[in-house]
């Protein structure tokens, strides 16, 4: 017995196979690029989700955000480097920086007056805000602190309350966004000696050195 060959046929069912592996294979390989595109989508949907900006903040230290209470500028030319940290949903804080951060100083419109009760002028007086966040002492001189201290007959000289009576505000922008006020005050000259006035003295006050706030010398 001769056994035929059909070529026609096994070319046919050949062809059949092999194009049955290839549907097999596009199909695979496209319904694994569907795949990677949904997990992608929605990686994206949920970064999106979980790293929304919610607040920034100022801070004195570019490693970690700070208490920025009681910042002071103790003598002319002296500095004070402020930072910007941005706050996501995440729980992350980013330090920000750059042309994306916009930096404000005004004077306070409720403490603006200096330890004698005299107006303090506006910026760039006094204190000047660089672009980068440096705040920097300059003239004219001010000191912005006065000793409120209850002062009696029995204790005239009692422990210093040192209060702002003038301060500069500082606060930055980014993405529409800005931070909270933060408050510096200047001690550059000496303070009022006669705040408060110890009562039946002739105007002797708690502060007969002059010192012009926290940490301040004669």
């Amino acid at each position: 017995m001769t056994l035929v060959t059909l070529s026609d046929v096994t070319d046919a069912a050949t062809m059949r196979k092999i194009s049955f592996w290839r549907y097999s294979a596009v199909n695979r390989t496209t319904l694994f690029a569907a795949l990677t595109c949904a997990l992608m989508v929605f990686s994206m949907l949920g970064c999106g989700a979980t790293k929304k900006l919610q607040s920034i903040q100022l801070s004195t230290s570019s490693t970690s955000e700070t208490s920025t209470s009681g910042l002071n500028l103790q003598g002319i030319s002296a500095n004070l480097q402020l930072y910007a940290w941005a706050n996501y949903s995440n729980g992350k804080a980013v330090l920000i920086h750059g042309d994306e951060v916009a930096w404000q100083i005004v004077l306070d419109p409720i403490y603006n007056q200096d330890a004698f009760g005299f107006a303090l002028p506006p910026p760039p007086q006094v204190v000047q805000l660089s672009a980068t966040g440096l705040a920097t002492a300059v003239d004219p001189a001010f000191c912005t602190w006065v000793d409120g201290a209850a002062v009696t007959q029995a204790d005239p000289t009692p422990t210093p309350s040192w209060a702002i009576s003038g301060a500069y505000d500082v606060t930055a922008t980014f993405q529409g966004m800005v931070t909270p006020v933060v408050e510096i005050a200047v001690a550059d000259t000496a303070g009022d000696p006669n705040n408060p006035n110890i009562p039946g003295t002739g105007g002797v006050g708690n502060n007969p050195t002059s010192l012009c706030g926290p940490s301040s010398t004669p």
